[in-house]
């Protein structure tokens, strides 16, 4: 038996229940009708003519119905004789490559046939002017070539700095459509001055080149689009706050203000860019965001397959497994914090052989007296809340919450012959 193995072969694992969490679900059902009446306002219709070539920045993961978004949107705008095309806007999302992101685009179903129109990708990009502080501005040559562009985005809070404007459309303006470039200039100062960069690259691009209006959803704690909004460039500046308000309303959270551990079966960029949502784990990777539990240890155990070998958010965490460090590819992942300048959650965590260990290793290190009282949640990763698993200490705790139920009597965390989870 090697010495980590004697560190925790004492070390018990608590006995724990399944917690339904519940969440304000309310969604819109007919989508597309609700869209193509924001969008048949006579003050968006009058900005399309005939003949006019529009780029639409799209690129963002993980939005609900983003095919459907932006398929009803590029009919909009044939049906007023427009020629909408796709131009991929991610900043250096998929290995900062042409094709690349025409990949990253299928993955998340957008293709030439799912929404009707051209895909033009390129890394190319105009640099259209600075800020006052020295920081250029880019465009992609596409979209800065078009007659019109129009912006697909999610509203929601970022996960590493806080201001009234955050993840949104001015974000996919400003980074997205900048492509690589625009993304490192818009970090270079790091997020300390991310509130300000933002906004102020944006507001330069809208009124350097000709964007139409903006698509913005905001979705409720499952995921689902529970808002969607048509705004015109000014509407973007003088009402995109009000969005981001509402989307930190309708965030899923945990339920806790203090655990002991924090177990999370698997972290990826298909979930959040930063692996796992900050917002939901209480674990920023800046000093400039804030919120959620305070977590004395968290362990991460796998990394999807969605991500590609892409695990950002490792680092995060204090404790991970040997499975998903053989994963990762750390190419693609150290690359994440070279464009962010953000390098913790690209760093290794303290990588113990089984998940069994792994969670012994951060019960042994989270600062209590009585091991068998350990505070402990169990999720499937920050995407699925509505139902977790708690230890045996935080029951009553539950019982007593508006929020959550117990769903399942106590048992034991079912780990097979080598020490992983089923």
């Amino acid at each position: 038996m090697g010495i980590l193995q004697e560190l925790l072969k004492d070390i018990p694992v608590p006995k724990m229940v399944k917690v339904k969490v519940n969440f304000d679900n309310k969604k819109i059902d007919d989508l597309g009708s609700a869209l193509i009446e924001q969008l048949q306002q006579v003050h968006i219709e009058n900005k399309i003519q005939p003949g006019m070539e529009i780029a639409l920045a799209v690129g963002s993961r993980g939005l609900d119905r983003l095919v459907e978004i932006t398929a009803v949107t590029v009919k909009f705008l044939k049906d007023l004789g427009a020629k909408p095309f796709i131009v991929p806007s991610m900043g250096s999302h998929g290995g900062a490559t042409a094709e690349g992101q025409r990949e990253v685009l299928a993955h998340l179903g957008v293709t030439e046939d799912s929404v009707g129109c051209d895909i033009r990708s390129s890394m190319e990009v105009v640099k259209i002017s600075e800020l006052p502080n020295g920081l250029p501005v880019y465009v992609d040559k596409f979209a800065s070539e078009a007659d019109g562009i129009v912006i697909i985005n999610r509203v929601k809070p970022h996960t590493a700095f806080r201001g009234p404007v955050e993840s949104g459309i001015m974000k996919m303006i400003s980074i997205g459509l900048g492509k690589q470039k625009g993304a490192e200039a818009c970090h270079q100062m790091g997020f300390k001055y991310m509130a300000e960069n933002v906004p102020a690259m944006a507001k330069i691009i809208m009124e350097k080149t000709p964007i139409l209006f903006g698509v913005a959803t905001v979705e409720n704690a499952f995921d689902k689009v529970a808002i969607i909004d048509v705004l015109t460039p000014e509407e973007i500046i003088n009402k995109e706050h009000e969005l981001q308000k509402q989307a930190k309303e309708l965030l899923p959270k945990l339920f806790f203000d203090q655990l002991d551990v924090l177990v999370i079966d698997e972290i990826g960029k298909n979930i959040s860019g930063d692996g796992m949502d900050p917002n939901i784990t209480g674990r920023y990777p800046t000093p400039y965001a804030s919120g959620g539990p305070d977590v004395n240890k968290m362990v991460v155990l796998d990394v999807t397959h969605q991500s590609e070998g892409n695990a950002n958010g490792v680092g995060t965490a204090d404790f991970t497994t040997q499975r998903l460090v053989d994963k990762m590819d750390k190419e693609g992942t150290y690359a994440n914090g070279l464009t962010s300048t953000v390098v913790a959650p690209t760093k290794i965590a303290t990588t113990l052989p089984t998940d069994k260990q792994a969670i012994q290793a951060a019960i042994k290190t989270c600062n209590i007296l009585d091991f068998r009282n350990v505070k402990l949640v169990r999720i499937k990763n920050t995407l699925v809340l509505s139902e977790i698993e708690v230890s045996e200490p935080l029951l009553e705790y539950v019982k007593q919450h508006p929020n959550m139920e117990v769903s399942s009597d106590l048992y034991e965390i079912p780990f097979n012959e080598n020490g992983d989870l089923f």
